[in-house]
């Protein structure tokens, strides 16, 4: 006896649970065979099926070759599992099983539920790229009509809803029905009955009603428990993906914080202008070593990250394009509070990130409807996480095209007032040029976009750089209450506070943006090795420039606070990696550049890099 799996990988297993070797277009003509009534075509059916992009002679020609194949492949069994004649194959059932067959069986209607939902959720010949027009429409007919079937089992299961575990099953099926089509209402509204919202027993809506939802606030800045329906629904939905939780410890929390997360998965299926993906596929993603590779294929454009800690589940909502936290909170997760508040934490973190992202989708559908300046400015953003002076040129390039494709697109500017400033950074010249070009470009982008912490956060920078620390203070501060979740205007507004003779502020600010970036750019280190450093806490200057992955640009300061501890060793060591990098700098033409608002900072500085031996 043979096996056909079809969900998943396509592949055929002996009984003992070896794979068969077979050519992938047999497999593909065993799978349509074994979905047919009759599970017999004739041998010019399958040819177009399996060759239609090719000359009908040829495509004839190359069944026959596949058909010998498949011969001398199962020559040695003592029954075949097809029936060649003239001018027909036949799949022999006799001889072949599939997980097809989970679709016929019997059974309560929870288990058959349970089956379908299991199986599909595996996805219907997930590894093959389909050949041929007829083999995708083929393919994507298949998975249309099994995802009517497990539409129809979680119907047919519905009286059994009391029944213990009953809810989970169907709840589960729900999500991944609602995964596919998040215009079902129908669905919809059952999943919210089952999460406690009414009763199962109140009619269900006929699913024509395709109305989204948009969570709106008040004019107290309050969000309305009720939604306003706003039609006609949006072609593409947005995707959202709610990752389970990680913890660094065994936690016995764990399982309560991930059925939490199930929770808000459930409340926030209420909103018809959002797709959540299940959260069966949130698990392989959490799972994947590649998950920005992976969710960039699934084509999500939000991820809400979870970690669970000591101090309790910390969750953060990030736009995937921009790579954007655009919202974050703690919430508690005692052992003795958990159980009770389970419900209360989950309302309150789905109505949170049901906020957010209704006021994030404004500018997701300006960015969308700009395809073009949109990609260039994504490869602009993504050239300029590497502070070298090749990168930072060909981001400029990029943000540049982006506005040669829509003259007014606000954040291109800003990238651009960043190219300068960092230009300006990793050359150390102190040429001014690039500062006032910096400062017209964030200025453009203020004019054009001026609720965008982005724009204020780049003026705010060159403000620093061209010595007006006060305005570049005031600047940040605007950038951070526009966005207050916004770690790289976090750490910007720390970064001006250190230049500000604030090292203390400085440093706590930097340490919120890093909790809020957990992975945090060498940036972010670099900031808080010049806060230690000011503090005089030379030990966690180093230990900040020695977790950071490029440490070209913090030499220097690890140079400075090596020989403040008297370590002539590595500060000699950090000298000569700063020198090699940049073989012109002087301290003295440096000092009278870098903006400090109070003396003593300077010197302080002056003293650790003449130490240093530069």
């Amino acid at each position: 006896m043979l096996h056909l799996q079809t969900f998943g990988d396509l592949r055929l297993i002996e009984t003992n649970g070896d794979p068969v070797r077979y050519p992938i277009k047999g497999l593909l003509m065993m799978a349509h065979l074994y979905a047919g009534a009759s599970h017999e075509l004739s041998r010019y059916e399958l040819a177009q099926f399996l060759w239609n992009d090719v000359e009908a002679d040829l495509a004839r020609l190359n069944l026959r070759k596949l058909l010998s194949r498949i011969r001398e492949t199962d020559g040695g069994r003592a029954e075949m599992p097809f029936d060649f004649t003239a001018t027909t194959v036949r799949l022999n059932t006799q001889v072949v099983s599939s997980d097809l067959d989970i679709f016929r069986a019997g059974g309560s209607p929870l288990e058959r539920l349970n089956a379908i939902a299991e199986l599909t959720q595996r996805g219907f010949i997930g590894n093959i790229k389909p050949a041929t027009k007829l083999i995708d429409a083929w393919i994507r007919a298949q998975r249309d009509a099994q995802a009517l079937q497990l539409r129809q089992a979680l119907l047919d299961a519905l009286p059994d809803a009391q029944k213990p575990g009953a809810a989970r099953t169907i709840s589960s099926a729900a999500l991944q029905i609602l995964e596919r089509d998040p215009k079902d209402e129908q669905v919809r509204a059952l999943l919210h009955r089952l999460s406690g919202g009414s009763s199962l027993n109140e009619s269900l809506p006929n699913g024509d009603d395709h109305a989204r939802v948009q969570v709106k606030r008040s004019e107290t800045g309050e969000t309305p428990a009720d939604i306003e329906r706003i039609s006609p629904m949006p072609l593409i939905l947005p995707r959202l993906v709610l990752l389970p939780p990680t913890s660094k410890h065994a936690d016995a929390g764990l399982a309560l914080a991930n059925a939490l997360i199930e929770d808000v998965t459930i409340e926030l299926c209420a909103l018809r202008n959002i797709s959540i993906v299940a959260p069966h596929t949130a698990g392989q993603i959490r799972r994947d070593s590649e998950k920005a590779a992976v969710v960039a294929r699934h084509s999500i454009a939000y991820l809400l990250d979870t970690r669970l800690s000591e101090e309790g589940l910390f969750a953060q909502l990030v736009y995937f394009p921009t790579d954007e936290i655009i919202w974050a909170n703690r919430f508690a997760m005692t052992p003795d509070i958990l159980p009770r508040q389970r419900r209360l934490i989950a309302q309150q973190l789905t109505m949170s990130v049901a906020r957010e992202l209704a006021e994030n989708e404004e500018e997701r559908l300006r960015f969308e409807a700009n395809p073009e300046a949109y990609h260039a400015y994504l490869v602009g953003s993504s050239l300029m996480s590497k502070l070298t002076l090749p990168h930072i040129r060909r981001a400029r390039k990029a943000f540049k095209q982006s506005l040669s494709h829509k003259a007014d697109f606000s954040p291109s500017f800003t990238g651009l007032a960043r190219t300068f400033t960092s230009e300006w950074l990793v050359t150390a010249q102190g040429n001014n040029e690039l500062l006032h070009l910096a400062e017209q470009n964030a200025l453009r982008a203020i004019e054009r976009d001026p609720a965008s912490a982005a724009g204020h956060r780049e003026l705010g920078v060159t403000k620093l750089y061209l010595g007006d620390v006060d305005a570049s203070v005031a600047a940040l501060h605007l950038a951070e209450e526009l966005s207050p979740h916004f770690a790289d205007v976090i750490y910007s507004h720390a970064d001006t506070l250190v230049h500000a003779s604030r090292p203390g502020d400085a440093l706590a600010k930097i340490k919120k943006a890093i909790l809020l970036n957990p992975i945090a750019p060498d940036a972010y280190l670099w900031c808080a090795a010049g806060a230690s450093f000011f503090l005089e806490q030379y030990e966690e200057a180093i230990a900040y420039v020695e977790a950071m992955k490029d440490k070209a640009p913090a030499h220097r300061i690890a140079a400075a606070s090596c020989a403040m501890i008297g370590d002539r060793k590595r500060a000699l060591f950090h000298r000569q990696r700063a020198e090699s990098i940049n073989p012109v700098f002087d301290v003295e033409k440096w000092l009278a550049i870098v903006p400090f608002k109070e003396h003593w900072q300077k010197e302080l500085y002056r003293e650790g890099l003449l130490k240093a031996g530069f």
